[in-house]
């Protein structure tokens, strides 16, 4: 079996990479010398019909896979949405069902904390981070060890997170650090509270801390010595030059930064199916989707993917902007 998977993998391979270099054989072949040949009277107006359809011919293989495996899954979601489940009462039902449910209202709540905890806990932390370990001699060692999470998967996060709040003495590590002060038993830390979010909310935090690291502290490397050194002239101290001179001129960046942990927080799943999930209390809007899907409730399930789409689209936008802003 395993020879079989091997060598699947490398005809996909093959066939993958050997099928781009032959569509774009072709399709160059056939545009420059079938339907807009170099030659005879029109030579001109071949070449640059030919030049400008080329870009498209490149773009093509992309535009393809995006719309047939994103854009088509999406009006499908939405069309199931409105119709799946749906014999009376409108084509909104199955949306007036999810919003008339306490579950889902704990889950859309406990989506807008993660909202607006996470990217804010995260960015803070790697701004911090960032500026400290740039003033260090073994800043990028640290700086190493700090990035090391996001190697993780968010499942692998999850289960080294659960044993450092597993409720046994022996085994948590919260628990043993309280046994080192004299505790004789261990507490659970998470059973099911809404505020128990809270410690979920760390290993994300944990992993994302150093992605916000890294791209904030590329942007302080580019604040103009020049300010700084005038600051420094005014006699401003270091928390000054930070928060008044070099956290205002890396503004854009960090809503960037902020915006994309945003993005990243609405489409969590893996940490809260596998540290939190019998927990109803615990339960974000991709848990419950999924919860509805594998239950069969196809409406149920598209309504709230639908919810999260509309959720993330104005952020996602909003990000693109700020970016082509940056690239100006």
């Amino acid at each position: 079996m395993f020879d079989s998977v091997i060598l699947s993998g490398i005809l996909t391979i093959i066939i993958g990479v050997g099928g781009m270099f032959a569509y774009f054989w072709v399709s160059n072949y056939l545009l420059d010398n079938v339907f807009f040949p170099a030659r005879g009277e029109n030579i001109g107006a071949n070449i640059n019909k030919a030049n400008a359809i080329r870009p498209w011919l490149f773009t093509f293989p992309a535009i393809f896979a995006l719309g047939l495996y994103l854009v088509v899954p999406v009006f499908y979601s939405a069309w199931l949405s409105v119709t799946s489940g749906v014999a009376t009462g409108g084509w909104y039902r199955n949306y007036e069902e999810i919003f008339l449910n306490s579950t889902f209202r704990v889950a859309l709540l406990n989506n807008l904390l993660w909202v607006l905890v996470v990217p804010a806990a995260s960015t803070f932390f790697g701004l911090i981070a960032a500026q400290l370990t740039d003033r260090l001699s073994w800043g990028n060692f640290a700086k190493s060890l700090i990035f090391m999470p996001m190697a993780i998967s968010f499942v692998g996060a999850s289960l080294i997170w659960s044993f450092v709040y597993h409720p046994d003495i022996e085994i948590g590590v919260l628990n043993a650090i309280r046994g080192l002060f004299g505790a004789e038993e261990g507490v659970t830390f998470i059973n099911g509270q809404i505020v128990d979010s809270f410690l979920l909310m760390v290993v994300l935090i944990w992993i994302q801390t150093g992605f916000a690291m890294v791209i904030l502290s590329a942007a302080l490397r580019g604040v103009p010595e020049e300010t700084v050194e005038a600051a420094i002239i005014d006699g401003a101290n270091p928390f000054q030059i930070f928060f008044r001179i070099k956290v205002p001129q890396i503004v854009g960046t960090i809503i960037v930064v902020w915006t994309t942990i945003t993005i990243l927080v609405l489409k969590v799943y893996d940490i809260v199916a596998a540290m939190g999930n019998q927990y109803r209390n615990l339960e974000i809007l991709p848990t419950q989707m999924m919860q509805y899907f594998d239950s069969g409730n196809y409406g149920f399930a598209t309504a709230i993917s639908v919810v999260i789409m509309i959720l993330v689209l104005p952020v996602m936008v909003w990000n693109i902007r700020q970016a082509r802003q940056e690239l100006r």
